[in-house]
């Protein structure tokens, strides 16, 4: 079962990581500006966790509409995913993949853990 592992940053703010059963950091959230705000980021991507993929690494991708997981290469060539609320706002982001595969299933490890999952606060 995954987990939202919730901190204050250094400059005052505060994010959140979407941590997977087996302690990889699954997706990461902006800075907010409060505690309570970061809680509102939590609330939004256990709410989109199951949104459709908008593959722009394919040609001629279909445009979805927002809530979607937008799924691109980086400048450095790996794929990332990034997911978009209803308001088109990023609520959340991936690391870089080697490949589309490992990127697609960071989206669906989302899916599985996101839903359920517990707030932390932590320590940084």
């Amino acid at each position: 079962m995954g987990k939202f592992n919730l901190k204050a940053t250094k400059n005052g703010g505060f994010k959140f990581d979407l941590v997977a059963g087996n302690g990889e950091v699954i997706a990461t959230s902006q800075t907010y500006k409060s505690i309570d705000t970061a809680k509102v980021g939590i609330a939004s991507v256990q709410k989109n966790c199951s949104a459709v993929v908008e593959d722009q690494t394919a040609e001629n991708y279909a445009i979805q509409k927002c809530p979607k997981f937008e799924v691109y290469k980086d400048k450095a060539g790996e794929f990332r995913f990034r997911l978009k609320a209803a308001n088109g706002q990023v609520i959340a982001t991936g690391e870089g993949y080697k490949t589309k595969a490992s990127c697609l299933n960071g989206v669906s490890s989302i899916g599985k853990n996101a839903p359920d999952a517990k707030i932390v606060e932590v320590e940084e």
